[in-house]
């Protein structure tokens, strides 16, 4: 194993400086950059309306991420649509139920979140209370030629598929890959992704890309999956019961490959 010294993490970098990633740069000495390899764009009052989804006929709404909240409620401010007091919010953790907060008065309503950020723990939440009517906010995902992915198929649509809630898919905005093309070095040691579109990205912007020696790093079994498909060797896997953060799991990972060195 090769000492790192650069890893690309595919998100934008953290606001806080008591970020872990900082810890890991500053007590290892690696260079870490942070660059979404993916980013999401709005989808029409009109293209929402064409997925013949009415939002009122539903008792609770189900977020995974901020960014579905911000466009969930554009879209009702667009379409002029009015969410009820009684309107019930599952998310998938703390935070991202609290960001409801920038929307709705949140001590006013009934709102629910699992245990930690897994979508699993969500689920056992959203079973308790299976008799409502689920409204699930997604994005949809577009390659280059603008034809739909089934990224958003996976994770929380195929356990509400499985479980007893009845649930209604809303599309309420897209992802779609970041432009890397402009950049000529590209020189990692370790690249991070944390979602199968960040990986379809990947190979959009370097479609001859070699992994080489490039250790690849991936947050969920659905990352894992797509990079194991697209033919990338996965070295780093997270949550684990030893790691339970992506950050946690390349710290483990650098203190091992510097122990064998």
């Amino acid at each position: 194993m090769s000492k790192m010294k650069n890893i690309l993490v595919s998100q934008p970098k953290p606001t806080s400086e008591k970020s872990p990633y900082f810890d890991i740069s500053e007590k290892y000495g690696v260079k870490i950059d942070f660059r979404p390899f993916i980013k999401v764009e709005p989808i029409l009052a009109k293209e929402f309306r064409q997925q013949k989804v009415s939002i009122l006929d539903h008792t609770a709404i189900v977020f995974t991420a901020k960014a579905a909240i911000d466009h969930f409620f554009r879209l009702c401010e667009e379409m002029r649509i009015t969410i009820p007091e009684t309107m019930k919010y599952f998310c998938v953790s703390e935070a991202v139920a609290l960001y409801l907060q920038k929307y709705i008065q949140y001590r006013k309503r009934k709102i629910f979140f699992g245990a930690t950020n897994k979508i699993e723990d969500l689920m056992i939440v959203i079973n308790k209370h299976s008799d409502e009517k689920f409204l699930v906010a997604v994005s949809d995902v577009y390659d280059e030629n603008k034809s739909v992915s089934d990224d958003h198929k996976t994770d929380i649509l195929a356990l509400m598929e499985n479980s007893k809630a009845t649930y209604t898919k809303a599309v309420c905005y897209k992802t779609v890959a970041a432009d890397f093309t402009q950049d000529k070095d590209f020189n990692y040691d370790m690249l991070v992704f944390f979602s199968p579109s960040g990986i379809n990205s990947l190979f959009k912007n370097f479609p001859n890309f070699q992994q080489g020696d490039i250790k690849i790093g991936c947050l969920g079994a659905t990352t894992a999956k797509a990079a194991k498909d697209a033919g990338l060797n996965v070295d780093i896997e997270a949550p684990t019961p030893t790691a339970p953060s992506m950050a946690a799991a390349i710290e483990q990972y650098i203190r091992e490959c510097n122990k064998k060195k």
